[in-house]
């Protein structure tokens, strides 16, 4: 049984939350989200609060936290928003936006072009070689966030490439010399 997936999710003030059958439209003060929900799954509003009810309480309950926390997810987004911020390590390693797109040096022949998804934005900042992400979709951003990590991952011994903020990289002892 889903722990998670029972407890309500709290509407903060702002946010218009709409169930049509199996669709679950949020509306606030970022933007609009839609999601459609499996079928095992029943989405309720009571109040000022979305319920979460597993339909089958066998195969209903492995979705019902997986739901209830893709809605929380998007209640959130819409309120607040997300933020994800990376780090740009390396010499000759960095990165400018150009209208929607973000172009990135990242010591190969040629500089990646990478077209920002709609919904998202990037802030760079070119002293510390920062991009900061911004958007109300947690999926999407995640998803942007690691295609532009993987153009060059950090690497273990001088720590070139890009990290996110939060990441820690274990770093591996290089060569020594033969006495």
């Amino acid at each position: 049984m889903s722990r998670i997936g029972k407890k309500p999710i709290n509407i903060a003030s702002g946010v218009k939350v709409t169930v049509a059958g199996q669709t679950v439209k949020v509306e606030g003060p970022k933007g609009r989200l839609e999601r459609t929900i499996h079928d095992q799954i029943e989405v309720k509003m009571e109040a000022d609060q979305v319920l979460v009810i597993a339909r089958s309480p066998k195969s209903g309950s492995a979705l019902q936290g997986l739901s209830r926390t893709l809605i929380a997810n998007m209640v959130d987004g819409v309120s607040t928003g997300y933020t994800r911020v990376l780090e740009i390590n390396g010499v000759g390693y960095r990165a400018e936006l150009k209208g929607t797109n973000l172009n990135l040096a990242l010591g190969y022949s040629h500089p990646i072009e990478y077209p920002l998804p709609e919904g998202i934005t990037a802030v760079v900042d070119a002293k510390a070689n920062r991009i900061t992400l911004s958007g109300i979709d947690k999926e999407l951003l995640g998803a942007t966030a690691a295609n532009i990590r993987s153009f060059r991952k950090p690497e273990p011994y001088k720590g070139k490439g890009i990290k996110y903020a939060e990441e820690r990289i274990l770093r591996k002892a290089g060569k020594t010399g033969k006495k």
